[in-house]
């Protein structure tokens, strides 16, 4: 290892990546490291006015576009996938961060909660790689990091609907990392604990504190703290690690 060798571990440039929920939270945060490190970068949300808002701040870093996409249907998918291509020429990278935070008490599901919550939480992230798969086969540096929660090995019992989906996706994760090595794509999951996003703050005030000081680091992480993880599992840092789970909880999970 030599200086120059050093300092192209974390280099993205020339590389395209898509990055769900994109314009806000862990998303936003990812999306801003990845075009800094080089990466032309396209954010999916639902919201027309926050990937517009979001495209016009990341190409002040650098090259970015953003695509309305709502990752339950399934036809936005293959649209996001193609004017990714169309515009940038290639796909390296797909980070499915995207999430709904629906869930339900045990014992008390509705079948339209569960759609809701595993077509984009689980169905969407497993058939936008599907749409991804050609022109990740083709890339030189492929790579797939699934944002999950370190909510999939914990108890849970709470949010069992939306923790299911992300031990599902874990599943997923480890499934594609066998089948996809041989392609020379590398699938990994990034596991965060509680993160100071809307998602969290929606909760009750007395809930957030709880889930702050539950892990060792009694904090709620910065969405910047999940930046160097999703770099490092996206980058060649992490060139012989696929069918991983990097957890980044402070301390929360026992794994």
């Amino acid at each position: 290892m030599d200086k120059k060798k050093l300092e192209h571990l974390f280099d993205l440039t020339g590389r395209v990546a898509i990055v769900t929920g994109g314009t806000r939270g862990i998303g936003r945060a990812i999306a801003e490291g990845f075009v800094a490190a080089g990466a032309k970068v396209v954010v999916a949300s639902r919201k027309a006015e926050a990937c517009e808002e979001t495209e016009r701040h990341l190409q002040s870093m650098g090259e970015a576009m953003g695509v309305p996409t709502h990752l339950g249907e399934l036809d936005a998918l293959t649209a996001l996938v193609s004017r990714t291509v169309d515009r940038f020429g290639r796909l390296d990278i797909v980070v499915n961060n995207a999430a709904n935070a629906l869930t339900q008490p045990l014992g008390q599901f509705t079948p339209d909660a569960w759609d809701k919550s595993y077509a984009v939480n689980l169905r969407g992230p497993v058939f936008l790689v599907q749409e991804a798969l050609p022109y990740l086969t083709e890339s030189p540096s492929a790579a797939i990091v699934n944002v999950i929660s370190a909510g999939a090995f914990l108890f849970s019992a709470n949010t069992a609907m939306y923790s299911g989906a992300k031990a599902g996706l874990m599943a997923f994760t480890r499934a594609m990392g066998a089948d996809f090595a041989a392609r020379g794509i590398r699938v990994n999951a990034l596991a965060p604990g509680t993160v100071d996003t809307d998602m969290v703050r929606n909760n009750p005030v007395e809930q957030q504190q709880s889930m702050a000081r539950a892990s060792f680091m009694r904090r709620a992480a910065d969405p910047d703290e999940m930046v160097g993880p999703a770099l490092f599992l996206a980058s060649d840092a992490s060139s012989f690690m696929t069918g991983q789970c990097l957890i980044v909880d402070g301390g929360l999970t026992p794994h």
